[in-house]
């Protein structure tokens, strides 16, 4: 067989290979054992969905059990009113609120539901229509039905509300390309380039007095996030032969993952401040050298003075909400920001 009719033979044969090794990774009937007709790739594990902040969160735990106070998280919507090009969905997630509420519970504050009582009212109705049974007993005797009782739902304290206000894309891009080659015809050639650019979020809370309803701590973060793409590639001839290979890498910090960042910041400030946390508490979570909690001028004497057991502390949380503290844009800030930390979701610095 001469060399032309063998290269006509192995190229059939390789298509045919790649065929049956595809085809070897589905099957048209499923298996008997599994129910499945392919197995899922993927092993990731499941893990706790966590921020720099959360460990900060549950340090607050000790301070939030001795004065509890039940906190109710209302509508933190979307406000940015971004959209996806071709219609299909929103930008940003719309689970603000949840992210708020497991941001509480982090903080051990005693939460009472306020975000979707659906379930909570239609048991009453049913109650109310006797319909209902508390009776673990399948066959409960007629007659014994749940009963209403007057002041059984326990009340919030405060409340938390809000939502996300910002979504700047390409506040900034940069990026750097290069070719390069032979100037023969048949001489290799080379490509290289870099990009970089950088969007925000932002986030405006506000914690509201229930039976007043004063606002009492309002809350305004941002955070940035960076993207990157790089690229390379070589186009060379070989003789009779060519062959051209690129690669590339692109990388977008997780844009929910920012939100529940912002939230768990702004969530941990305002719990520090309502339940009157000193100045030194919750530091070491945080991973920075820095006091977070503590500001310029006498931040730290007044948290000391709020903690203690004097029966002279009459500062109430509207008092200080204003206070230099909160009005220091750089505040809990610092250059060894937790935020900074790798190996958050993949990140590696």
């Amino acid at each position: 067989m001469t060399k032309r009719g063998r290269s006509h033979l192995i190229k059939p044969l390789v298509f045919a290979l790649a065929a049956v090794a595809l085809a070897g990774c589905i099957s048209p009937e499923a298996d008997s054992t599994t129910g499945r007709y392919t197995a899922p790739i993927g092993g990731s594990p499941v893990i706790a969905n966590e921020t720099p902040y959360s460990d900060a969160l549950r340090c607050l735990g000790g301070f939030v059990r001795q004065h509890p106070m039940r906190v109710a998280v209302g509508q933190i919507a979307d406000y940015t009113g971004k959209m996806e090009s071709d219609n299909s969905g929103r930008k940003l997630t719309q689970g603000a609120a949840l992210m708020a509420m497991s941001a509480l519970s982090k903080a051990g504050v005693p939460l009472v539901e306020r975000f979707d009582t659906s379930v909570a009212e239609m048991e009453l109705k049913y109650a109310n229509n006797k319909l209902i049974t508390d009776d673990k007993q399948q066959n409960a005797p007629p007659g014994d039905y749940r009963k209403i009782m007057a002041g059984s739902i326990p009340g919030s304290d405060y409340y938390l509300v809000g939502g996300i206000t910002e979504l700047n894309f390409n506040i900034r891009s940069a990026g750097a390309n290069a070719d390069g080659g032979a100037t023969t015809a048949t001489g290799a050639a080379g490509t290289a380039g870099v990009n970089m650019y950088v969007m925000n979020v932002g986030l405006d809370l506000r914690l509201v007095d229930t039976n007043t309803l004063e606002v009492v701590d309002v809350i305004s973060y941002q955070k940035q996030i960076i993207g990157r793409q790089v690229q390379a590639g070589v186009f060379d001839f070989l003789g009779s032969t060519f062959f051209d290979a690129s690669a590339g890498e692109s990388a977008l910090e997780p844009i929910q993952l920012a939100v529940r960042s912002v939230i768990e910041r702004a969530v941990l400030e305002t719990i520090a401040r309502l339940y009157h946390t000193p100045s030194s508490a919750c530091t070491a979570g945080l991973g920075t050298a820095s006091d977070p909690l503590a500001g310029p001028g006498d931040r730290a004497a007044q948290l000391a003075r709020m903690n203690s057991n004097s029966p002279a502390t009459t500062e109430t949380v509207q008092e200080i909400h204003n206070d230099t503290t909160h009005q220091d844009p750089y505040h809990w800030y610092s250059s060894d920001d937790p935020a900074t930390e790798s190996g958050l979701r993949g990140r590696v610095d």
